[in-house]
């Protein structure tokens, strides 16, 4: 599968797609379900009201399913900026037991020129009464969701742009650091950097940690894990306090 997709990016990245023909994209494992151009200012989610959306730029708004497994149905939105895009990536985080999309924080990586991404893990809901008897969704919460999202995303993002990003991130708080930190675990290649907050690392106990940026080490020293380094002397590319350095 690997492979294949990685095939398929090769092939993708030497045109750019229109908003709306993102529909008839086809991923692995992938049903997209919404592909349309959002004018600016114009989305607004009732569950969610944020004024920060009056001031989002036009992106093109992509929903799909995503399923691994037979008894798994991620949801994702992915949202590349009409233009001005800053040619990077930046997936954003949940917290508590996710089931829902983190639209604020896509909102603010938008803002800022990123293309976006977020999942609800598959399962909706704020409790883990999901996981009773579905192991397969356990398992989209704990890690697939994530990872599944971002290799999704990232193909989405070259099909409509006609390039891949240049660089990838991943921010993300308490649950979201706990993402990220697993990420970094079993999907070393899927980030170039890892913003973890506060990781809620031990689920059972809700343990929280120090924020911490963990940064791939084999990448040349212009990475947030690198510049830390150099402010603060860590060597180990893991900080305790990242708002010490000015980067």
């Amino acid at each position: 599968m690997k492979t294949t997709l990685l095939l398929f990016l090769v092939s993708i990245t030497s045109f750019a797609a229109s908003c709306d023909s993102l529909r008839s994209l086809a991923l692995p494992d992938t049903t997209i379900t919404l592909a349309q151009t959002v004018a600016p200012g114009g989305f607004t989610v009732a569950q969610v009201p944020d004024l920060r959306f009056k001031n989002l730029p036009a992106f093109c708004r992509v929903a799909a399913t995503l399923k691994p497994t037979s008894d798994s149905a991620i949801k994702i939105e992915v949202w590349p900026p009409a233009s001005g895009w800053n040619g990077k990536f930046q997936a954003v985080g949940n917290g508590g037991w996710a089931g829902v999309i983190s639209y604020p924080a896509m909102a603010l990586a938008l803002e800022h020129g990123y293309a976006t991404t977020s999942t609800d893990t598959g399962h909706v809901g704020a409790t883990g009464s999901f996981a009773l008897g579905h192991p397969e969704k356990l398992t989209d919460f704990g890690y697939r969701a994530v990872h599944e999202m971002t290799v999704k995303a990232k193909a989405i993002i070259a099909a409509f742009y006609g390039d891949a990003p240049k660089i990838s991130y991943w921010n993300g708080c308490s649950t979201g650091g706990r993402q990220g930190l697993k990420e970094a675990q079993r999907f070393p290649d899927d980030y170039d950097a890892i913003i973890a907050g506060a990781s809620a690392k031990c689920t059972r106990l809700l343990a929280g940690a120090p924020a911490a940026i963990v940064e791939k080490r084999r990448h040349a020293p212009i990475r947030v894990g690198s510049s830390l380094r150099r402010a603060t002397g860590v060597a180990h590319g893991v900080a305790a306090q990242p708002g010490l350095p000015n980067f």
